[in-house]
């Protein structure tokens, strides 16, 4: 996300963790995308800086009502626990280090990754039978902290039939990796069914793009492959 850039490009060397910041249980999804694309850039000198930067669990829901119409989707987005850390040292929250917020620090930290820049699809994309669907401005929702991990939700409105709908999370960067590690849930009679991303594959590509980029043009010229890395949602309704 591009806010997420900007904070991790300005804030990533500047801080250590915290006391009382306790390291996050990783969804077994998340822990291997980090530990393959670490063996991935070991096996290519000089690549260290690539991507990603930033690991966020994802959680879906997609809401349609009872004639079948997709009524929106809400986002759910837990944040890494160095991204955490550097966004509550940036706001100055927290400062005890015990990973938990008061109601007045919550509210200060409310919306804080919803200021998009024109353009920005939000990393949540949506299509019907191969075109895309418009998904409406981030409509912010609650805000929390558990274990020193900041949580958002925001649900994006949409319409049309949802019958065939197609979600997938990913940046297409992949500057920030998103895993769908929470599950998804559908209203309104239908379904949904989650298609695993290829990650041999996805990895494979990653590595055959970067060994054909020279070191010196890999942050600049990133290939866009975060869809390779996508989990698909497909909504079915009977």
């Amino acid at each position: 996300m591009l806010a997420a850039r900007l904070a991790c490009d300005n804030h990533k060397s500047a801080h250590a963790p915290a006391a009382g910041l306790r390291p996050a249980r990783r969804i077994a999804k998340s822990a291997c995308m980090r530990t393959l694309f670490a063996l991935i850039l070991c096996m290519l000198p000089g690549l260290a800086p690539a991507h990603p930067h930033i690991f966020v669990d994802t959680t879906l829901r997609v809401v349609v009502d009872d004639a079948g119409n997709l009524e929106g989707v809400e986002i759910s987005w837990t944040y890494d626990d160095f991204y955490s850390l550097l966004i509550l040292a940036d706001m100055g929250l927290d400062p005890d280090g015990d990973g938990s917020l008061s109601k007045a620090e919550l509210a200060q930290l409310q919306g804080f990754d919803m200021n998009w820049q024109p353009g920005y699809a939000g990393d949540t994309h949506a299509t019907r039978a191969g075109t895309a669907l418009r998904l409406g401005p981030p409509q912010p929702g609650a805000v929390s902290v558990q274990r020193g991990l900041i949580t958002s939700r925001h649900f994006r409105a949409a319409s049309g039939p949802a019958d065939g709908v197609e979600v997938k999370a990913y940046d297409p960067t992949f500057y920030t990796a998103y895993a769908l590690i929470g599950g998804v849930s559908v209203s309104g009679g239908c379904e949904a069914d989650v298609i695993p991303a290829d990650l041999d594959a996805a990895y494979t590509l990653v590595e055959e793009l970067l060994y054909a980029l020279p070191a010196s043009q890999v942050e600049a010229a990133y290939p866009e492959v975060g869809e390779s890395f996508a989990d698909t949602v497909t909504v079915s309704c009977s």
